[in-house]
């Protein structure tokens, strides 16, 4: 499945001349998957380089609406998006972006009783969440299935993110033990962040997510940035 049309050699030539990408890593993306959970902050950049690299599918999974104060950092929504679920205003913006990639919105939360599924069916989960239960959750459910996901946090000027292969290296519960009891940890809203913060993390999310799809470069498996 290396063969590629014009359009795509056109559209992704900058990244077929990487030394060691080429044909055969752009076959791979475009036969894979990705479901990236939360289109806020992380998941908006996260998605969007996902889609720009011409990944085949990609999930997107968000319960809520675009709000006035999400446009400071959640790029995939516009103005024109508010009161829209984010999960159909991501979609239209990936679309627009590259009209070759299926989005397919899941308005809904990550829950003990879809999470299972919704991870199953992809090849690889960005987590893109903004509170910890959920990210416990996550953790919990792509060990269970065996797939790899790529995690990050923001908060103020700083953020964290690694690479997680199940049953390889330390998962999110084996970095953070203890789950902060509610209300020890300060919410995105409480304590802030900057839009580019988010922006940057969700970029290397993005990264790791092209890196463990293709089989390029070092991911940050095993490492906590």
């Amino acid at each position: 499945m290396s063969g590629l049309n014009e359009e795509q050699l056109a559209r992704y030539g900058r990244q077929l001349v990487i030394p060691g990408f080429g044909r055969a890593a752009q076959a791979k993306l475009l036969a894979g998957s990705a479901l990236v959970v939360g289109a806020g902050g992380l998941g908006s950049p996260a998605a969007i380089y996902l889609a720009a690299a011409g990944l085949g599918r990609i999930g997107l999974v968000d319960g809520d609406v675009v709000d006035r104060s999400n446009l400071q950092r959640q790029i995939l929504h516009r103005t024109a998006d508010l009161g829209r679920p984010k999960v159909a205003s991501g979609a239209r913006s990936l679309g627009e972006l590259n009209p070759a990639v299926e989005v397919v919105p899941h308005e809904a939360r990550l829950t003990a009783d879809n999470a299972a599924e919704l991870v199953g069916a992809y090849d690889v989960v960005v987590g893109a969440l903004d509170n910890l239960p959920s990210r416990y959750l996550l953790n919990a459910a792509c060990l269970a299935a065996g797939k790899p996901y790529v995690e990050a946090g923001v908060v103020r000027l700083e953020g964290l993110a690694t690479t997680i292969i199940p049953h390889q290296t330390a998962c999110y519960s084996c970095l953070f033990p203890v789950e902060p009891a509610p209300g020890a940890v300060l919410s995105p809203a409480e304590a802030g962040v900057l839009g580019a913060v988010a922006g940057t993390l969700g970029t290397i999310q993005a990264t790791e997510a092209i890196k463990l799809l293709t089989g390029i470069g070092t991911t940050l498996a095993g490492r906590l940035l």
